[in-house]
């Protein structure tokens, strides 16, 4: 069970961002989309800085579950992205009938992909007893490819906002459903039960903005429950890492 006598979870050293709906007031489906996916990105970032955080302090008992952890971020990073790349921005090109309009935000994963392996192939060597951890790696290979992710983070939500400009009587799409039509295919039940307590678990939902996203995701309350205290049972161990509690709060760290 996790330590309440580690230092309470901040959002540092990235910064939370705002969604265009907090910003604005604004309610059309281009906004809200769009600060769903800011949603989404501010658990990356969360994940991102829990890792980071506690790396340093970490205790040796605690080195393969946080290994796991770690590699269970990566993978939601990685994913989150594959399946943009081949279902959300070919869905949103077929309905704009602008070819290449989110070939930006394909550069954009481009950017730091080098860094997100050789994060991943450090965590993975660690699996071999005869490796220590050596957190002062793990934060320096974070640090070379925090700055590509953050300025990625930061603007697609503003790319998804400005595709409003293509919406017009003769042409009017549908973003949330192309949305939640990715969602559908990225989840099958190795990432379930793997990967998406990192999602959900990383969602701070009292605080921030006022608690305005609290019903985040919209799905049925059973399923929420579900999703955020069922599914973590099976790798409880790598979830103890997380930054906030199944309630949506911000939670004191491991270490």
């Amino acid at each position: 069970m996790a330590s309440s006598a580690g230092p309470l979870y901040e959002d540092t050293p990235l910064a939370l961002l705002q969604t265009p709906a907090f910003e604005t007031g604004k309610k059309d489906p281009f906004t809200l989309e769009a600060s769903h996916m800011t949603l989404s990105h501010n658990s990356l970032i969360r994940g991102y800085n829990g890792i980071y955080q506690q790396a340093p302090r970490i205790s040796k008992a605690d080195y393969v579950d946080f290994v796991g952890y770690s590699l269970a971020w990566h993978r939601l990073v990685e994913s989150h992205h594959h399946f943009e790349e081949i279902y959300f921005f070919p869905a949103i090109e077929a309905a704009t009938g602008q070819k290449g309009v989110m070939d930006g935000e394909v550069k954009e994963h481009a950017s730091f992909h080098a860094g997100l392996k050789s994060f991943k192939d450090y965590l993975v060597e660690l699996k071999d007893p005869q490796k220590d951890f050596d957190s002062t790696r793990l934060l320096e290979i974070m640090d070379s490819f925090a700055e590509p992710l953050y300025s990625h983070l930061k603007s697609e939500p503003a790319a998804l906002l400005a595709l409003s400009r293509f919406s017009a009587p003769e042409r009017q799409f549908d973003l949330t459903k192309i949305a939640r039509e990715t969602g559908k295919k990225s989840v099958t039940l190795s990432f379930a039960l793997n990967v998406l307590p990192i999602f959900m678990l990383n969602h701070e939902e009292v605080e921030f903005e006022g608690g305005m996203w609290k019903n985040h995701p919209a799905v049925p309350g059973p399923v929420k429950w579900i999703m955020k205290s069922v599914l973590p049972m099976w790798q409880r161990r790598w979830w103890r890492f997380m930054s906030c509690t199944s309630d949506g709060r911000r939670k004191h760290l491991v270490a």
